[in-house]
């Protein structure tokens, strides 16, 4: 679905964290969002998901959900948040109880979701028993077993190595091939803003204004392609020539507080 954010504004008591946000994000489109830290990329998101109220400002939804989704707005966090005394298929399931559906949909929706994820075999299984790649892989999952139309990742990856990290990325663009929710993405990361979004979205630090918006012309299911490769550097330096000073500035303050 469409997502519009008008003039969204918010204040943590005296402090600004947005400012004057505008930004329409189109049905099926991956938007990043990156910016130095402390710029409300986080706040952004969670007013978004409507887990916080703008202190100005407006967010809305172009038409009505799809009709199989759930739940509109669907997070995927850093933390996997996963019930340790659950197994992989109870935990995604998690998010179908109190619904009212039948057995065999909530069976169909789980079966579904273990899939996409690439978790089909791991059904059984318990998240200790698990890595943390695979850890995240139920966290998404459990997200998109509501069918969202809009996904809402928060450094879902941050907390992964690198080449888990490099993995998921595959397995994420794997996944929004075969399902059509329109996802806003928050990412320190300059290489998976690239990899992953269709525009990236460049937060000034705080209040957090629009700075920039770059669109990503390489087809995503392009650039891991060794003849694109010079291009997505090309990319990287210009995210990080965008953030970089203002980076800077960011960590010293936060090494004073």
């Amino acid at each position: 679905m469409p997502l519009h954010v008008e003039g969204v504004s918010h204040r943590y008591g005296t402090v600004a964290a947005l400012e004057a946000i505008d930004l329409d994000i189109a049905d099926g489109e991956t938007v990043a969002l990156i910016g130095p830290s402390g710029c409300g990329k986080s706040t952004l998101l969670a007013i978004l998901g409507g887990l916080l109220q703008p202190s100005a400002g407006r967010v809305t939804l172009s038409g009505p959900p799809p009709a199989d989704s759930l739940n509109p707005f669907t997070y995927v966090f850093q933390d996997f948040a996963l019930l340790p005394w659950r197994s992989v298929e109870a935990n995604v399931a998690l998010a179908l109880e109190h619904r009212g559906l039948p057995a065999a949909e909530r069976h169909e929706r789980v079966a579904t979701a273990l899939a996409l994820t690439g978790l089909g075999d791991f059904a059984a299984a318990y998240p200790k028993q698990l890595s943390g790649g695979m850890r995240q892989r139920v966290g998404i999952a459990r997200a998109l077993v509501v069918r969202p139309a809009v996904l809402l990742l928060d450094e879902p990856l941050s907390a992964l190595d690198a080449q888990t990290r490099a993995l998921l990325m595959e397995d994420l663009l794997a996944i929004w091939a075969r399902e059509k929710s329109t996802r806003v993405y928050v990412t320190h990361n300059l290489e998976e803003a690239a990899r992953l979004a269709d525009r990236v979205v460049v937060l000034s630090r705080r209040p957090g204004r629009i700075r920039d918006v770059l669109r990503i012309d390489i087809p995503v299911a392009d650039r891991s392609r060794p003849g694109h490769a010079a291009l997505l550097a090309d990319i990287h330096r210009r995210l990080w020539s965008l953030i970089r000073d203002e980076a800077a500035t960011a960590d010293r303050e936060m090494q004073r507080a």
